[in-house]
């Protein structure tokens, strides 16, 4: 075992360098080096790679984000310890097929013919018997039988205690291929860590150091990108992204690099002429292609080709992958709703990655510039309208936890679930952000259509979110009886409006008391006013506005004692009801509509439209953008790869399964027949020697011995 493990003994040289050769050429030293890679690859595999900074300090937070930087491990597979540890697995396992090949190959050639009968003696597997023939016909019957069997045969004839010449040796051997195994297994190690190396960054790397190339970390168009962050099209290896929208082509492909990217100049530009995606119920992708033509540079030629996910398309020795699909740019007709008083609605178009800046119009208090960024557009959404999912499910229950029906709704088929999904496409949607003066942004996802959650009346979900890693917040705006936001937003609008405020109140007044009691009326009419004054809020000592149900649950709490705040609530909340009530009649007379009529439609609406205005006093944004109309660009996501190391890691590939079934499924088993004269007859002295002990050998072994020499050895103990 040693002989195996150990490295190559070196003569010569200091002991330091004799010391290294040893150890680098060690099978141990081999061994390690692929418990290290194995141990980088699971981390490259559960920690997401080539992700931007910004999400592993929001995910890990800076202190883990920093270390993954520094250590590289969001850039596993191309980190420079990574590369070099698969080098010295090249080099040690390499050396290791350098020291042992020779007398593997030395082995194949070998029958051991000159063993000693006494050694024969001492093998496990050994059988004598008498033969009824001379040594020498014994010997060649003997030697002619095992080859008829595949193996391979040596005879010789050398002395023996009845004189010189008399005696004979049949050595035979076979499964020559298990060493050929090793061979085999351990230069496939080699051919795959070399393709790897070839066809990772190690490549990239070396133009970069030698070659004067550098990362691009600013922005812009890709034509005025200059020459030092670009490489050529004759760079032997390279897997960069490519994303071509619909009727457009593209011939540069974008290498990212964890300091930014570089660019890579293709021979030819891939138009995308049709971009097919099909979605599952759920509204996951279940098949997204692209129909492309490449445009070659140098020659003009056009070739159509379809890819498709694990179907790409090959030219000129570079592979064209569908890596994914995403928005090409989708031009965008939206409503800027304020949801501050006195501004005025406007509509904006933009499209996807772009951005706008917005100024006036009430935009932002104080005439602050808000900058307005495009960021997507999802035509389809679907939702789980289930009973109890999502955020408005609650906790279980633990007074009707069934343990019988828990464990049987896990058990059965794999396609079984907890719970049933009532899975619904609620249309599109529209995400942006909103980007103040110092350069902090806020995230908005809105959907076009109004959304039926279950609670009497349709909502418009506009969702909010400080952080990416956050989740949204959606404020809940009713649907009008026209399907649209506008009654909301001229109900907030007339609540902004003192004047407003206090007709809407006469009217309520005038409908609730009667006119022969003038001291009542007057003071539900300061109870009404104070409400909707409360309701519609102020800006405290500290600047900052309070308003809605909130306000008036402080008022209540600093002005009412506790053992009547019951009571007083329900009297505050029901006149502040009807008083909004007659607020928005007012904002649809003066919008020219018609009033109302009392019914259950109406009475949800106001019920959603009462929470809506209070959450809309907390709402972090001047202004909701609505979705009005859009024209989608698809765009897809290419994956363009030269990869000459490819056919090395195939080949290294087939080695090892050969090597690997040649080890484990071929025995190498030698035979000796030693037979000498003894009178007119001889004696046959048989032993079988394997690389492993198994029941297999000592069947074969019982079997050769009953065939060449007619011995009966005990199985087991032969």
């Amino acid at each position: 075992m040693s002989d195996i493990t150990h490295g190559v003994q070196v003569r010569s040289g200091s002991q330091a360098l004799r010391a290294g050769i040893e150890l680098l050429s060690s099978m141990r030293f081999a061994i390690s080096l692929l418990t290290v890679i194995c141990i980088a690859s699971v981390i490259g595999t559960v920690l997401k790679q080539h992700e931007p900074a910004v999400n592993y300090v929001n995910q890990f937070g800076p202190f883990w984000a920093e270390l993954f930087a520094a250590l590289q491990l969001n850039a596993v597979y191309s980190a420079w310890w990574f590369l070099l540890i698969l080098a010295f697995l090249v080099v040690s396992t390499s050396l290791c097929i350098a020291r042992n090949t020779p007398k593997i190959l030395v082995d194949l050639k070998v029958y051991k013919e000159n063993i000693r009968e006494q050694s024969l003696k001492a093998f496990h597997h050994k059988a004598e018997a008498p033969l009824a023939e001379s040594a020498e016909a014994a010997a060649r019957r003997i030697g002619s039988t095992l080859a008829s069997g595949g193996w391979k045969v040596k005879l010789q004839q050398r002395d023996s205690a009845k004189g010189a010449g008399a005696g004979w040796m049949v050595a035979a051997k076979a499964g020559a291929a298990n060493k050929l195994g090793y061979i085999a297994a351990h230069s496939s190690i080699v051919l795959i860590c070399l393709g790897g190396l070839f066809d990772g960054d190690l490549i990239v790397r070396a133009q970069m150091l030698l070659g004067g190339k550098t990362p691009y970390a600013g922005s812009g168009l890709i034509s005025e990108v200059k020459p030092e962050h670009r490489l050529s099209e004759r760079n032997p290896t390279f897997r960069g992204n490519l994303v071509v929208a619909e009727g457009t082509q593209s011939g540069t492909a974008i290498l990212s690099q964890s300091d930014g990217v570089l660019l890579q100049e293709l021979p030819f530009a891939v138009e995308l002429k049709k971009f097919i995606v099909e979605h599952y119920s759920t509204g996951m992708p279940k098949l997204f292609a692209s129909e492309i033509i490449i445009h070659d540079k140098a020659t003009g030629e056009k070739t159509p080709a379809r890819i498709e996910v694990n179907h790409p398309a090959s030219y000129k020795g570079i592979e064209i992958y569908q890596s994914s699909f995403d928005d090409g740019g989708s031009h965008l007709k939206l409503r800027a709703v304020p949801m501050t008083a006195g501004a005025k609605a406007f509509d904006i178009d933009g499209t996807v990655g772009g951005s706008t800046e917005l100024v006036g119009n009430g935009v932002a208090p104080g005439g602050e510039k808000l900058t307005l960024e495009f960021t997507a557009l999802r035509t389809i959404n679907v939702e789980n309208f289930a009973d109890g999912a999502g955020a408005s499910g609650s906790g279980a229950d633990v007074r009707k936890v069934d343990l019988r029906e828990s464990v049987e709704s896990r058990l059965g088929a794999a396609n079984k679930t907890v719970t049933k999904k009532e899975l619904r496409n609620v249309g599109p949607s529209v995400s942006y952000k909103l980007r103040d003066a110092a350069g902090q942004a806020r995230e908005f996802h809105n959907y076009m259509l109004p959304v039926d959650t279950g609670d009497g009346v349709p909502v418009f979900l506009l969702g909010v979110r400080e952080n990416p890693s956050d989740p949204f917040r959606y404020l809940r705006v009713p649907a009008d009886d026209q399907s649209s936001m506008d009654g909301f937003m001229r109900l907030h609008a007339a609540l902004g409006d003192p004047a407003a405020r206090e007709q809407a109140v006469q009217r309520y007044v005038s409908q609730a008391v009667e006119a022969s009691r003038p001291q009542l009326a007057e003071q539900l009419t300061q109870s009404a006013l104070r409400a909707l004054a409360l309701f519609a809020g102020s800006s405290g000592p500290d600047g900052k506005k309070t308003g809605g149900l909130p306000a008036i649950s402080d008022f209540m709490e600093a002005n009412v004692p506790e053992a009547e705040r019951s009571r007083a609530g329900e009297v505050l909340v029901r006149i502040l009801n009807g008083a909004l009530f007659e607020l928005n009649q007012l904002a649809r007379e003066r919008a020219g509509l018609k009033p109302l009529v009392q019914s259950d439609q109406t009475q949800s609406f106001m019920t959603q439209a009462v929470l809506s205005l209070s959450d809309a006093q907390i709402y972090p944004a001047p202004l909701a953008l609505e979705l009005k109309d859009f024209t989608q660009v698809q765009a897809s996501v290419f994956q363009v790869a030269r990869a000459p190391g490819k056919n090395i890691v195939y080949l290294g590939c087939a080695l090892l399964i050969l090597g690997v079934f040649a080890m484990l499924y071929v025995r190498e088993r030698r035979v000796w027949v030693w037979v000498a004269p003894q009178g007119d007859q001889s004696h046959a002295l048989m032993a079988l020697s394997t690389n492993r002990k198994t029941m297999d050998g000592d069947r074969e072994f019982v079997q050769l011995a009953e065939k060449l020499i007619g011995a009966h050895p005990h199985r087991g103990n032969a």
